[in-house]
């Protein structure tokens, strides 16, 4: 495995960090728990010490995952990220969406990063995990019903309490750092990259850049589209959030396995899965500090982790950025 460090900080966080949304099986068809915790334990003995979670992915499941899988493990050679700023137990903020729990039950989620919820979010976080500190705390969303000083407000407080080492932001546009940046040091950007979703090229990545920012690439992998399992006509279980997306519909899934088709020899000639060649391919992008990978199962993280083991060449990422240029996918 190889490491990066947050900018501006000590912290290093591996390359591959496991990105616990699913195991928390909200939006995702539900969890098995000691599949999850399996899998979490095998990315470390990868070298993978790093997880992100948040409280949202399965109400409190995620973090409570997190905390079985790194129970006994050295707390100072292990990462935790983790998010706040999303409630599902709290009618205040702006209203988000509509969602249905683990059991099916239909909750809202509300964006809310008030001074005294973000406490609240802490402490209830710190329970779960079974740590008494967080290594990056990040908001998940933007909170347009709350100003930004505030919010950051209580972060710097928790950081003053040693409760949070480093704080993040996750789905922020650069208008938006710039004013958090005004009131606390922000190391970081937690925001969706891929192959296929390249729109932080234009601004967020520039801005980054020149301001000493990290930024972490969440679903990379597109949610499984870029593995190069995905085929025309695949089953998702009930409550998975994919068989809504655009992504996944029959052509998209066409036009995208034809080009994984015309990488695939690169992955080869490497002895890699495409997937493998698809988180390379990110990590080697101008501006992209790690990638966040999820993991249903152990065969998945230790496959994820092995990614590392290889690196590509200059002419190989363009030569990929080249045929990728020509994959157009439908809305």
């Amino acid at each position: 495995m190889r490491y990066r460090k947050l900018a501006n900080t000590v912290l290093s966080l591996s390359e591959v960090t496991f990105g616990a949304w699913a195991a928390g099986g909200w939006m995702w068809g539900g969890t098995e728990r000691g599949a999850a915790v399996e899998a979490m334990r095998a990315a470390y003995d990868q070298g993978v010490t790093s997880i992100d979670t948040a409280p949202i992915y399965g109400q409190g499941a995620s973090e409570e995952i997190v905390g079985e899988a790194i129970r006994g493990l050295p707390r100072d050679q292990i990462q935790i990220l983790t998010k706040y700023g999303m409630r599902w137990d709290l009618k205040q903020g702006e209203f988000g969406f509509s969602s249905k729990d683990n059991d099916g039950k239909t909750i809202d989620i509300y964006k809310y990063a008030g001074k005294e919820s973000i406490i609240k979010e802490c402490e209830d976080s710190l329970k779960r995990l079974g740590t008494d500190y967080i290594d990056l705390y990040q908001i998940h969303w933007p909170d347009t019903t709350t100003p930004i000083a505030e919010t950051m407000e209580a972060v710097s407080r928790l950081i003053e309490q040693g409760k949070v080492r480093f704080a993040g932001v996750c789905n922020y546009d650069a208008a938006q750092m710039a004013e958090a940046e005004k009131y606390i040091s922000l190391v970081s950007n937690q925001v969706p990259y891929s192959m296929v979703k390249r729109d932080i090229e234009k601004e967020l990545v520039p801005y980054c850049l020149e301001h000493g920012k990290s930024i972490l690439a969440y679903s990379p992998l597109e949610r499984g589209l870029l593995t190069g399992k995905m085929k025309p006509g695949h089953h998702f279980e009930a409550g998975d959030h994919r068989q809504g997306l655009s992504y996944f519909k029959v052509e998209n899934l066409q036009r995208t396995n034809a080009f994984l088709d015309q990488i695939k020899p690169i992955a080869d000639e490497k002895q890699l899965a495409v997937g493998q060649l698809v988180i390379l391919w990110t990590l080697q992008q101008p501006g992209i500090t790690i990638t966040l990978v999820g993991a249903r199962n152990k065969e998945q993280a230790i496959q994820n982790a092995k990614a590392i083991d290889q690196q590509l060449s200059e002419e190989e990422v363009t030569a990929i950025t080249g045929y990728l240029d020509q994959l157009e996918l439908i809305a």
